[in-house]
C-alpha cells in the first residue's frame, strides 16, 4: 500500500486550485508503479518526494501516461503539505528536479513560492496554424503567438476577450498533432484584464498531447506567460493571473520577476495550497 496525500495548489481564497497526487518517502517505487499510481489518482501530475544528496528534496513528476521534467502546482503542492505537517524549519529550500536543481522560499504566511529558469523565447507561429483548432477570430492578431519556456515549452496565444476565452471550444485531437509538430507541452490562452482586483490575465491551458484536455492552475506557463507579457506588453515585477474558471475551480498564480536594465534574472511563481485528502492505494 501506498500513501497519499492530495493536495490543491494555486488556490484562491483556499478554495479551488489544482489538485496534485504527492507520494513521500518511497525511494522504492519503480517507475512503472508510479505511473500506475498517477493513472490511478488521475489528476494531471503526481509528484514523488525523496531524499536528495544535490539538494532539500528530490521530486520526480509523472502524469497519467508518463514522467514530465517539473510540474509548479504539483511542487507549490508539495511544500504546502510539508508545512501543514510542520516538516518545514526554514524559508528557503532547494528541490533536485530533471529540470535542474530549483529554490523554493515559503513565506511566513504560507504562500510557496518557486524559481524557474530564466525565459527562452522560441518560434512565432502564424495564426493559419490553429485554423482547425481554436476559433482564430477569437485571437488577438496584434501580439505574437509565439513558444516561451522557463522550463517547459507552451505557446502562448493571446484572445481579444474574457468573454472570448470563455467560449473557446477547442479541437483535441488537431490541437495535439499541433503539439506535437512544435514540441511542447500544449497551449496556453490568455486574455488581458483592466481593473479588476489587480489581476494581469485570465488563462486557459490545453495539454491534449498528455491527455489533460484542460489544466485549472498552472505554474510554468504562467511564468512563461509573464515573461512575454514583460517583454511585449508591460515591464513589472509581479503579474497575477486567474484560471480554471471554465472547470469551476478559479485558481490565482502570482509570477516574480527579478530584473536589470530590461533583462530578466529570475523567475518565481507562487501560490496557496491546502490538503483534499489522504489515502491508501494499492500498486
Amino acid at each position: 500500500m501506498v500513501d497519499v496525500y492530495v493536495a490543491s495548489a494555486f488556490s484562491k481564497d483556499n478554495v479551488g486550485g489544482n489538485k496534485a497526487g504527492l507520494v513521500f518517502d518511497r525511494p522504492d517505487l519503480s517507475s512503472v508503479q508510479k505511473m500506475a499510481i498517477a493513472k490511478k489518482l488521475g489528476y494531471a501530475e503526481t509528484a514523488f518526494i525523496t531524499s536528495s544528496s544535490v539538494a532539500d528534496f528530490c521530486l520526480e513528476y509523472f502524469t497519467p501516461t508518463e514522467e514530465v521534467p517539473l510540474c509548479g502546482h504539483a511542487t507549490i503542492g508539495t511544500f504546502a503539505i510539508l508545512n501543514l505537517l510542520n516538516k518545514l524549519s526554514k524559508n528557503n529550500y532547494t528541490i533536485e528536479t530533471k529540470s535542474g536543481v530549483l529554490s523554493i522560499e515559503v513565506d511566513p504566511d504560507g504562500m510557496v513560492f518557486m524559481a524557474q529558469n530564466t525565459p527562452t523565447f522560441f518560434n512565432e507561429l502564424s495564426l493559419d496554424l490553429f485554423n482547425d483548432c481554436l476559433d482564430t477570430s477569437s485571437i488577438n492578431d496584434k501580439l505574437p503567438i509565439q513558444i516561451v519556456s522557463t522550463g517547459l515549452r507552451d505557446i502562448m496565444v493571446p484572445i481579444k476577450s474574457t468573454k472570448h476565452l470563455q467560449q473557446l471550444d477547442p479541437n483535441f485531437s488537431v490541437m495535439t498533432e499541433l503539439s506535437k509538430e512544435q514540441n511542447v507541452i500544449g497551449v496556453h490562452a490568455f486574455a488581458l484584464e483592466e481593473g479588476m482586483d489587480n489581476i494581469t490575465a485570465i488563462c486557459r491551458n490545453f495539454a491534449p498531447l498528455y491527455d489533460i484536455d484542460e489544466e485549472s492552475a498552472t505554474g510554468t506557463s504562467n511564468c512563461a506567460l509573464a515573461c512575454y507579457l514583460f517583454k511585449y506588453v508591460e515591464k513589472k515585477s509581479q503579474y497575477i493571473f486567474e484560471q480554471g474558471y471554465n472547470l469551476n475551480s478559479p485558481s490565482r498564480i502570482v509570477v516574480n520577476l527579478k530584473t536589470h536594465d530590461d533583462m530578466i534574472d529570475a523567475v518565481f511563481v507562487g501560490g496557496y495550497g491546502y490538503l483534499v485528502e489522504k489515502k491508501s492505494l494499492s500498486v
